[in-house]
């Protein structure tokens, strides 16, 4: 099947390496070119996108260090295999948000990656540059008002009151400040409705999720490592969730009904339902 590109936004102030290799990155990331199919060779590309062949090398280069494509002497680039690279989030995020309606469904034990990953196409819809017209996001979150497997002292594995309060004010700085800037962009008229919505388990999060459209799973591990805190003018050396560079795994329906990406997308999409519909209870983000 002959690849056609999407037209490039003629109100994109991006580079033009930059707007064909986000062309090529949405392309790959949806499917469109799948896993080990060769790309269309320098001369088609530029053809395709009617800029110079400078800039679709460079282009190529951008996608090439991001780990989607690999270049192979004498023969092409080819679109890399899924499994031979863990996935990055970010960009995913922001192809979401190309989408009219966006969903976001994540549980972990802070909000801080998905705060960070939000805020290219958080800039993009403030620009105009996206213009989805609907965003509803599920937060769940671990209830820190009990004791928790981690964060602990490491001299004796004891639970600290003043470890989970540092949690829990972590979570609620992040999960706020995102709520705050999605329901923002519908004060502005930005975007036509806006939920976002928080609840609190009991259990101890192990491990990050992300749902992202119904359609794109993202899972990864938190490990626990040593670390020092200052909580009330206190060094506490304890064993702590760390989880900022997890190594992300991604799962998507574009792998094929019956593939185990989709299994892994349905399965993620169970597992959140029942929490959040069970044992999940609503969460105020400002109460005191």
């Amino acid at each position: 099947m002959t690849f056609v590109p999407e037209p490039l936004d003629p109100d994109d102030d991006r580079a033009p390496y930059e707007q064909v290799a986000s062309s090529l990155s949405a392309a790959i990331r949806t499917r469109r070119l799948g896993p080990g199919e060769k790309l269309p060779s320098h001369k088609e590309l530029t053809e395709l996108y009617g800029f110079a062949r400078a800039t679709i090398q460079r282009a190529l280069r951008d996608l090439e260090d991001e780990g989607l494509v690999v270049s192979r002497k004498g023969s092409g680039v080819y679109v890399r295999n899924r499994t031979e690279r863990p996935a990055g989030l970010r960009p995913y995020v922001e192809q979401a948000f190309a989408k009219n309606h966006v969903t976001i469904d994540f549980a972990g034990f802070s909000s801080e990656t998905l705060h960070g990953a939000l805020q290219e196409p958080l800039d993009k819809i403030r620009v105009g540059r996206l213009t989805p017209s609907s965003i509803t996001m599920r937060i769940l979150v671990p209830d820190m008002s009990v004791p928790q497997a981690a964060p602990v002292r490491m001299e004796d594995g004891a639970d600290d009151k003043r470890l989970r309060d540092r949690m829990h004010e972590i979570m609620v700085s992040y999960t706020r400040s995102i709520r705050d800037a999605i329901t923002e962009l519908e004060h502005l008229g930005l975007v036509a409705e806006t939920r976002i919505n928080v609840r609190v388990h009991s259990g101890t999060q192990f491990f990050k999720l992300y749902v992202i459209n119904n359609e794109d799973a993202f899972f990864g591990y938190y490990p626990i490592r040593p670390n020092k805190v200052v909580v009330q003018g206190e060094t506490i050396e304890i064993y702590d969730l760390v989880g900022k560079d997890t190594t992300l795994f991604h799962h998507s329906i574009n792998d094929g009904e019956a593939s185990s990406g989709a299994q892994q997308v349905q399965q993620a999409r169970m597992w959140f339902d029942s929490v959040w519909e069970t044992i999940g209870r609503d969460f105020d983000l400002d109460a005191r």
